[in-house]
Order: C-alpha cells, then sequence, then structure tokens
C-alpha cells in the first residue's frame, strides 16, 4: 500500500519514539503479541549453571518484542494514512486502531455503538446475528489499498486540509483486532447485505469465531484497553429547535449547462432536485458563465441552456441564486470541468497579455482580467466594467419574469479569482501549495502604471515598485523580508505599498457593484469574499495581504471591504464556516491558521457596518461535527442582538452527497438551520 507522504506519520497512531523507550523500561504490561520474557527465562536461579546465557536469551527475546511492536505500528501507520490518502475516512489525526477498525464496520452497514457492541443495521441481519456465534470485526494486514480513484470522496482536499470529523471512542469501546485467518465463501455475507454504491474489497468482513479464539480476543482487548488513553467525551450538541429560520441553497455542478446550451444530464438532475426539495432544502445556487454565454462574439448572448435550467428550478417551486461568474473555471480546487473565458477576450490576450493579472516574475494569470483595466477601453473598444455591466444587463432583461416571481432571491456578483472578491494570489497552475503565503498580482503594465501615479502623488517616486522580498508562491512568512516579524510590511514603503495594493481590490467592488446596483435594482446582490484563514496567527497575515486583505494584526483589513458593500446594499457570502481551528493544527500545524477567528472577524465586521452576511462551506463537507460547526457561526450563541446568517449554500451537489450516512447527516442539518427539531440520534438502514 502506497504510504502518504508528509511528517509526523510516527505520531499518527498516537506513538512516540518516547513510547518505545518506556516499553523497554517495562515490557511486561505489553501483552500484545506475546510475553517477551518468560519466568523461566528472565529470572535464572542463583544456581543456573549459564546465568549469563539466561540473560542473554531474556535480552534478544526483548529485542525481538521491540521489532515486533514496531512492525504493528508501521503496519497501522499505512492503514491509517491510506485510509485517509484514498478513501478520505474521518478519521482524526492520532487515532488509534480501534477507531479505524470502527469506520471500516460502520462502512460496511454495520452498526458499532459506544460500549463497542456490533452488530448489522437490517433487521433480518440483526435477528440471524442473534443465533450466530459471536463475531469480530478482521482486517488483514498488511492491508492494501487501491491506487484508482473509485472509492467515492467523502473527506478532505488535500490542498486545504478541511477539518476531520472524529469521534473517539472511550477506553472501553472496543472493537477486537484478530490475526488474519483464512475465511470461506459461506461466512461472508450475501450481497445483498452490503451497501449500495460503497462496497468495496476494504470492508471488514464479519467471521464466526470458535470459543478458544474468543476466549483469546478477550485477553487481547484487555491488553489492548490498557494501551488506549483516555479521551474527553464529546460535549453535548446544542439544540436549534427554536432558532431562527436560516434558509438553506445547494450549489448545482459547475458545468450543468454546457457551451452548446444544453442542461447536462437533464433527468438525473431532476431526480436529485427533487429529493432536495423533499429534504427542505429552500433553493439551489447556479454559475452563469461569461465564457459560456458571450463565448464567440461581444454582446451575442446565448442563454438557451439557462433557460431551460431555471424553467426546470421553477417547476419544482425551488429558488434560485445566480452567480454572475466573470472568471475561468478549471485549476482550482474543486474544479471539475473546463470553461475559459469568452473566445474574443482570449484573442485579444494574445496580443495585449497585460490585460491579465501577472505575478513579479511576468507570469500571466487567465483566470480573470486584471482590475488595471476596469476603465481600459481594450475589450474592443469597451472598458472591463462596461462588458461586466451589459452581461449583467442582458440576463436582467432576458430573466424578468424570475425577477417578478421572485423565484430569483439573489444575485451574487463576480470580482475575481474563484468568483471572490480577491486577487488571484494562490493559483495551483503556478505552483501554489497549501500554505504557501502566494505572490502579489500587480505587476501587469496597467496596474504599474497605476502604482506610479500613486507614488508620485506620495512624492516618493522610488516606491513605484513591488516589494523585491516577499519570496514565492510557497515561502513561509518568516522565511521573507518582507512578511516576518518587524519585516518590511510595517515600514512607511510597506504600508503605503499595501494601502494602495488594498484600495485597488476595494475600488474594484465599488466600481463593478455601482452598475450591478443599476442592472439589478430592487434585487438582491451579494459579494463572496473567500476565508484566507492560514498564517492568521502571524503578525503579518502574509497569506491575507497578498490576496488583497490589508489585515495584519494591527489593523482591521476587513472593514474597508464592508463599507463599500453598505454603499450598495449588498450581502456579504463569507466561506470556511465549517472549519474548527483545532483540527487545523492537528492536520497543518505549521501553517498556523485559525478559520474561527477569522470567520468571527468578518462576520463582526459585516455586521457592524449594518449589511447582512451569508456563507458558505470551503470545501466538501459530510460529517456532524463540520454541520455543528456551520450551525454555531450561523446562529451565535448567547448574541445580546439575536444576529445570525442571512442564508448558507452548501458546496456542492453531488452522488456523494446522496449516500445513505451523508444525506442523512445533510437532511438533519437543514432541519437545525429551518430551526426544527430533530432526534440526537437515529439508527438508519444502509
Amino acid at each position: 500500500m502506497q504510504q502518504a507522504a508528509g511528517p509526523g506519520e510516527d505520531e499518527e497512531m498516537g506513538v512516540k519514539e518516547e513510547d518505545a523507550e518506556e516499553e523497554e523500561e517495562d515490557d511486561g504490561d505489553d501483552g500484545y503479541f506475546m510475553d517477551p520474557c518468560p519466568a523461566a527465562v528472565a529470572s535464572p536461579s542463583p544456581g543456573s549453571a549459564n546465568p549469563a546465557a539466561g540473560r542473554r536469551r531474556a535480552r534478544e527475546e526483548k529485542e525481538r518484542t521491540k521489532l515486533r511492536e514496531r512492525q504493528r505500528r508501521a503496519i497501522t501507520g499505512r492503514i491509517l494514512a491510506g485510509l485517509r490518502q484514498h478513501g478520505n475516512y474521518s478519521l482524526r489525526a492520532r487515532a488509534d486502531i480501534n477507531e479505524v477498525i470502527a469506520a471500516l464496520a460502520r462502512e460496511a452497514g454495520w452498526v458499532v455503538l459506544p460500549d463497542g457492541t456490533t452488530f448489522p443495521s437490517s433487521p433480518s441481519s440483526a435477528a440471524a446475528a442473534q443465533t450466530a456465534p459471536r463475531t469480530v470485526m478482521v482486517a488483514a494486514a498488511p492491508l492494501a489499498l487501491p491506487t484508482s480513484p473509485a472509492l467515492p470522496l467523502r473527506g478532505i482536499s488535500p490542498v486545504a486540509a478541511r477539518p476531520i470529523s472524529h469521534r473517539p471512542a472511550p477506553a472501553s469501546s472496543l472493537i477486537l483486532l484478530s490475526p488474519p485467518r483464512a475465511t470461506s465463501a459461506a461466512s461472508r455475507p450475501p450481497a445483498d447485505d452490503a451497501p449500495d454504491g460503497s462496497s468495496s474489497h476494504l470492508l471488514a468482513v464479519p467471521v464466526p469465531m470458535d470459543p478458544s479464539a474468543a476466549a483469546a480476543a478477550a485477553e487481547d482487548a484487555a491488553v489492548v484497553a490498557k494501551q488506549v488513553p483516555e479521551v474527553a467525551p464529546r460535549p453535548p450538541e446544542r439544540d436549534f429547535a427554536g432558532t431562527p429560520y436560516v434558509p438553506v441553497y445547494v450549489m448545482l455542478p459547475l458545468g450543468v449547462v454546457n457551451v452548446s446550451g444544453e442542461v447536462v444530464d437533464a433527468d438525473e438532475l431532476v431526480g436529485q432536485l427533487r429529493v432536495l426539495k423533499a429534504a427542505g432544502v429552500d433553493g439551489v445556487m447556479v454559475d452563469c458563465w461569461w465564457g459560456n454565454v458571450e463565448s464567440h462574439r461581444p454582446q451575442e448572448y446565448n442563454w438557451t441552456g439557462y433557460k431551460r435550467l431555471f424553467q426546470m428550478i421553477r417547476e419544482l417551486k425551488l429558488k434560485l441564486q445566480v452567480v454572475m461568474s466573470f472568471h475561468e473555471c478549471g485549476g482550482n480546487v474543486g474544479d471539475d470541468v473546463s470553461i475559459p473565458l469568452p473566445h474574443w477576450v482570449t484573442e485579444i490576450g494574445r496580443s495585449n497579455p497585460d490585460i491579465y493579472f501577472t505575478d513579479r516574475v511576468g507570469r500571466r494569470n487567465t483566470e480573470c482580467l486584471s482590475w488595471g483595466i476596469d476603465k481600459e477601453r481594450v475589450l474592443q473598444g469597451r472598458t472591463a466594467v462596461e462588458v461586466y455591466f451589459d452581461f449583467m444587463r442582458s440576463f436582467r432583461v432576458e430573466f424578468d419574469e424570475y425577477f417578478e416571481d421572485g423565484i430569483i432571491s439573489e444575485i451574487e456578483i463576480g470580482l475575481g479569482a474563484c468568483g471572490e472578491l480577491r486577487y488571484p494570489s494562490y493559483p495551483a497552475k503556478h505552483g501554489w501549495k497549501y500554505p504557501g503565503i502566494g505572490e502579489f498580482q500587480c505587476y501587469d503594465r496597467y496596474l504599474q502604471k497605476n502604482l506610479r501615479r500613486a507614488a508620485e502623488a506620495r512624492g516618493h517616486t522610488i516606491w513605484a515598485r513591488g516589494p523585491d522580498n516577499a519570496g514565492h508562491y510557497n515561502s513561509e512568512p518568516n522565511l521573507t523580508g518582507f512578511f516576518c516579524d518587524g519585516g518590511d510590511y510595517d515600514s512607511y514603503y510597506g504600508r503605503f505599498f499595501l494601502n494602495w495594493y488594498s484600495q485597488m481590490l476595494v475600488d474594484h467592488a465599488d466600481r463593478v457593484l455601482m452598475l450591478a446596483r443599476l442592472a439589478f435594482e430592487g434585487s438582491n446582490i451579494a459579494v463572496k469574499v473567500s476565508g484566507v484563514h492560514w498564517w492568521y496567527k502571524t503578525a503579518s497575515h502574509a497569506a491575507e495581504l497578498t490576496a488583497g486583505f490589508y489585515n495584519p494584526c494591527n489593523r482591521d483589513g476587513y472593514a474597508p471591504i464592508a463599507a463599500v458593500l453598505k454603499k450598495y446594499d449588498a450581502a456579504l457570502n463569507f466561506t470556511c464556516v465549517e472549519l474548527r481551528t483545532m483540527d487545523q493544527h492537528e492536520v497543518y500545524p505549521e501553517a498556523f491558521a485559525d478559520p474561527e477567528g477569522l470567520v468571527w472577524q468578518v462576520l463582526n465586521a459585516a455586521w457592524d457596518a449594518g449589511i447582512q452576511v451569508a456563507s458558505e462551506n470551503a470545501l466538501p463537507c459530510y460529517d456532524r461535527d463540520g454541520f455543528n460547526k456551520i450551525l454555531e457561526n450561523a446562529k451565535p450563541l448567547n448574541d445580546p442582538d439575536g444576529r445570525h446568517l442571512f442564508g448558507f449554500t452548501y458546496l456542492r451537489l453531488s452522488k456523494v452527497l446522496f449516500e445513505r450516512p451523508n444525506f442523512f447527516e445533510f437532511e438533519r442539518f437543514v432541519k437545525r438551520m429551518h430551526g426544527e427539531a430533530v432526534l440526537d440520534l437515529q439508527v438508519y438502514d444502509c
């Protein structure tokens, strides 16, 4: 099995090298395999013919026992790493072998109670289990994982490290791990008992145990129980019954409408939307791609596919959030289709690449247009903001009946990379990897001209340049001269440059939102702001600075953004509300991330400015811990002003969401967002 890369694997199973040293001092407590030092060998009698030979045999046996222990740790470490990397199981960073086996048992459709009792979930299987011999879950060691992507992804993205739901079992909750033994075909459960869509050879198989094996397993359990550390009980869930109603929307797939103006897999989509409607979902979010609609020639718009899609949604009595997506799709985390900018725009870019954002070494980012051309007539006689306005006005006229009927509840205005208000400072296409600080994107000739004017107005023409000591995409802040503690970011020049850089972001939002308010007069509009939470615990907040958020530890960088949104009565849609700081620290401790602190700051900046706040999850979320965190942010406990989120949009509709355990949690989450009462614990059939 392939071993997951990354430091700290020895600690993944909660075992450190110091533990091995302690075991050397007290090997008598480790009965996992065998007694390393039998009494007849370890304690030779004074009259023994060769006491030195006895001591030598004892040492050799101890070394062999230590070697077996290291091999066991290596095997279990690789199992856990493989399950995380290839199967995305919801296992905490320091999970033990019992949690691994419990996760496999649940995947196989079995119920694992807190006391360790394991039984089939279906009534027929449960009845059969009462008359069958006692069973345990058997896992082969080492466990080989497939390298193909056939397994459904249920967990984190390898780039941004979503928090993993961990439900640690108490020390008494054990699922026994017995040595591998041959199993006959008759001992395997029938195929009808396998969970739909998720069966694989990774699942543990129940096998009958003979009485002697059961006794041996009980002895193993007693020994393993000594090795399992005590963990804190899981805190009780908060009751959200009777709390304010927060609408829940679901994002549709990125390529739901293709470039030919067709709805992709329309029949399957209708079936999925009916299930969402039955679960209480209020509506869906749809990206209207500039590259699809105005693809071939300026001001020739093809809305055919969106008309068909919107009609389907209206017939199902769902609401619509529509995103004006002025960026390309493809190359970012979660992008599964490729939708470039309009063909006529890319043709202009070939002769004038300065219409794109550019980094210090001259690499162009074709994801979206540079804000330097907002007022430059370089797009066949139009400025960038005029192009955006014409697109929005055409949409408003084409779908007037949906606005009048209230089907379209909100328009989200794309203002930068990924449709978010930010610079494309951390593009994967240029080699960025989490948690790199990213790079400033201000080296196209239009932004450089603006920087020169700002420096001349300040009276320091030498400042008409970007910083030359800000590192590269994957640098750490303290390894650069600009972002390190006491670095140039807080110098006179650094403050001038960061003020200018962040003001360009705010000015771009101001210009586009002014025209958006004209195009969508009387309708709700919103702006999405990215949750750049890594390096938040450092003084400079380097990743936020390169993204355009001037938010070091001594300055509130989100208040100016909230002010411009207030100016045009636009809501703020913020991401990463499902992330927990401690979970991020466990997965990427070197990132100094603090998503909870960032969410708290941004939400309060918006509420203090008097604007509405909505949110969405940054990465796929299927576990209860993630949903509970969203609920906590949506409805803050004991808020003196009773503030809560205006709405929540779930990322994203997929087949994985409709897997029964995942959809059970999602449906439960929707009810709680609506303020309905739910049962704290329900058993569902797989």
